[in-house]
Parts: structure tokens; C-alpha cells; sequence
């Protein structure tokens, strides 16, 4: 059984359904995201699991207890937020043992458990400072120590990231990441930010106007995208019109290039194809059943990978190759043979 099970869950203001028929079972220490842009529902579902918002209809259990009808200071569920929403007039320690207090818990105990939490995010040595004497990344730090401390049954993500800068927020998303696998919890987190979702989720809920349009682990989001959307939404697509040619051996003309799909597409059916930019090979490539020709246009040099515009078949694509040393990349103007395979294509609209 599932410790976190969401069924039909829907949520409407006024004539709005914001949250459409969402279903998702989650498995004890599972890190699951829900990615997906503004307005999805992401944060309205995850509003919901936390007791902040009354669904108007469907059902949130957690390990076996069904808590759509409690408050959201009954469900034992810790949350971080976008904002810091620490306390400015409480100490580090104090911010870290609200949660304590409120529960009642006894003051050596409470002072113990403050420690293990400041010790865990790496603060100790702050416990007397107050929010305003903490950057962004500490402050954030102390946020997931105090939704930490009172040992949640599920903890919860609303961005807490998105107003940190680039170099603290990859940081930082790895020290919850670690934290979250050392302490076994089961985790919600939600984000806009695909990078961030598939470098530390189990799993990923992709949303799109208030639907879970895909749940997959990141590999399976990345590279076999179920629907358009999840596909257009999750990474960089190269999109190319084709013709099935031969039903019986999925063969498809790519702008006069022969490609081989799986067999079973009607002959003479047009389709939109798509290639990630890393399944372009720059040359001849071993492997690689179709070779077309294209131009660069633009080189984009990004330290280990190099991504590189070029037009074929009058579409301009993208191809990203790793840098060597030794090997310049191509200037732009020059005409190169590219090399793909239908192996690698994902189907758009069909």
C-alpha cells in the first residue's frame, strides 16, 4: 500500500477548475516533483496534501489515514515555502524549535532535537543569530531544519529555491536531496525549474492545466515522453515533418533523407517526429542509419558541451556535442553531414 495515496482529487474557484481528476500514489521516502509552469495547479495540489486548501472533491491518505477533512495543524505534515517565513524577532534556534513548542514538547528535548537539526543543515554555530544576519541559502537552510524538526510524516516543497541565485540553488537542491535520503521522508517538492526536477526526483509529475499529463521516473519524462505537451515542456526538441513510406518497415522520408521508424504507421501518413539535441550527431556516425546535410548557423561554446544551429531541410535544429580539446567546433556557414536514427525519434501525434 502506498503511504501517500491522492484519488480524484479537484479543486475549483468559483467556475475555475484549477485541479482536474489528479491521482497519484507515492511510496514511503519517495522524492516525487511536481513540475509544470505557472497556473498548472502544482501548488494548489500541493496546498491541498498540506491542509491549506479544501478540495472540492477526491481523497488525500496518509500512511493508511484519510486526512482531506483535517486541519492542516493535524495531518503531522512539515512545509518549506518560496519566501523564507522565518520569524525576524526568534533567534536560528528559536525559528528551528517553533514547531517543537507547539506540539509541547519538553525543553531538554527540544533543545536536543534543535541541535541534531542545526548540525544537519550545518549551522550549528548560528543558533543565536537572527534571519537578517543570514543570507538567502542559510535562511533557507533553517526553514527546511525548522519544517524538519517536529519529524513529519511528509514533507513538503513549495519552490523554496526561486529566489536564490544560480551557484546557492544547485547547492542547495542537493543538500535537501541528501537529506531527504538520509532521513527517509517522503517528499512533495514543487518546482517550474525542469533541471531542478529531474537532478534530484524519483519521480516527476508533469502537469499542465491542472492534469497530470505524465508521472515517470526523469529517464522515462526525458526520453519517452507520452504526450506533446510533456515533450515540448521538458527539454530542447528538434521537430521534423515526415511521410511513412513503407507501413511494414516504419521507413519515412525526412526532407528527402530515409528514416526507420518502429513498423505499424500507416503508409502515407504525414507526422511530426522530434529529436533531443544529442541524438545529432555532427559527421558520420557508426550506427546511424540517415546522414542529411545542413549549414551551421550559430556556435554556442558552454564549457563540456558545445551547442551548435544548424539549417536542414530548410528547419533549423539544435545539436549539442561534447567539447574536446583538440577538435575546434565548426564555424558558422560551414555545411556538414549530420547523422541520426530513427531509434532515437519520439512520435509527437501519434
Amino acid at each position: 500500500m502506498s503511504f501517500l495515496t491522492i484519488q480524484n482529487l479537484e479543486k475549483a474557484f468559483g467556475s475555475n477548475l484549477v485541479v482536474k481528476d489528479f491521482d497519484l500514489k507515492v511510496e514511503k521516502g519517495e522524492f516525487i516533483s511536481l513540475l509544470g509552469p505557472s497556473g498548472c495547479g502544482k501548488t494548489t495540489v500541493l496546498r491541498m496534501v498540506a491542509g491549506f486548501e479544501r478540495p472540492t472533491s477526491g481523497s488525500i491518505t496518509i500512511d493508511g489515514q484519510e486526512v482531506t477533512g483535517l486541519k492542516a495543524n493535524a495531518r503531522n505534515i512539515g512545509m518549506m515555502f518560496q519566501a523564507y517565513a522565518l520569524f525576524p524577532n526568534l533567534t536560528v534556534a528559536d525559528n528551528v524549535a517553533f514547531g517543537l513548542k507547539v506540539k509541547g514538547v519538553g525543553r531538554a528535548e527540544r533543545e536536543a532535537r534543535v541541535k541534531e537539526m542545526l548540525a544537519l543543515i550545518g549551522l550549528s554555530e548560528m543558533a543565536g543569530r537572527f534571519p537578517f544576519q543570514l543570507s538567502g541559502g542559510q535562511q533557507q537552510r533553517v526553514a527546511l531544519a525548522r519544517a524538519l524538526a517536529p519529524s513529519p510524516r511528509v514533507l513538503l516543497l513549495d519552490e523554496p529555491l526561486s529566489a536564490l541565485d544560480a551557484k546557492v540553488r544547485v547547492s542547495l537542491r542537493n543538500e535537501i536531496r541528501e537529506i531527504q535520503q538520509r532521513l527517509g521522508i517522503t517528499t512533495i517538492f514543487v518546482t517550474h525549474d525542469q533541471e531542478e526536477a529531474m537532478s534530484i526526483s524519483d519521480r516527476i509529475v508533469v502537469m499542465n492545466a491542472g492534469i497530470a499529463d505524465q508521472v515517470g521516473t526523469p529517464f522515462e519524462i526525458y526520453n519517452r515522453p507520452t504526450t506533446r505537451f510533456v515533450a515540448n515542456f521538458v527539454g530542447t526538441l528538434n521537430t521534423f515533418a515526415v511521410t511513412v513510406e513503407d507501413a511494414a518497415t516504419g521507413r519515412v522520408n525526412l526532407g528527402g533523407a530515409v528514416l526507420t521508424l518502429p513498423p505499424g504507421l500507416a503508409a502515407g501518413r504525414e507526422m511530426h517526429i522530434a529529436l533531443r539535441p544529442e541524438a545529432l550527431r555532427l559527421g558520420r556516425e557508426p550506427g546511424y542509419e540517415t546522414v542529411v546535410m545542413g549549414q551551421i548557423e550559430e556556435v554556442h561554446f558552454m564549457g563540456s558541451i558545445i551547442r551548435l544551429r544548424a539549417k536542414v531541410a530548410g528547419e533549423t535544429v539544435v545539436m549539442d556535442t561534447f567539447n574536446r580539446a583538440d577538435q575546434p567546433p565548426p564555424v558558422p556557414g560551414t555545411k556538414v553531414e549530420i547523422s541520426l536514427s530513427g531509434k532515437d525519434a519520439i512520435i509527437l501525434n501519434g
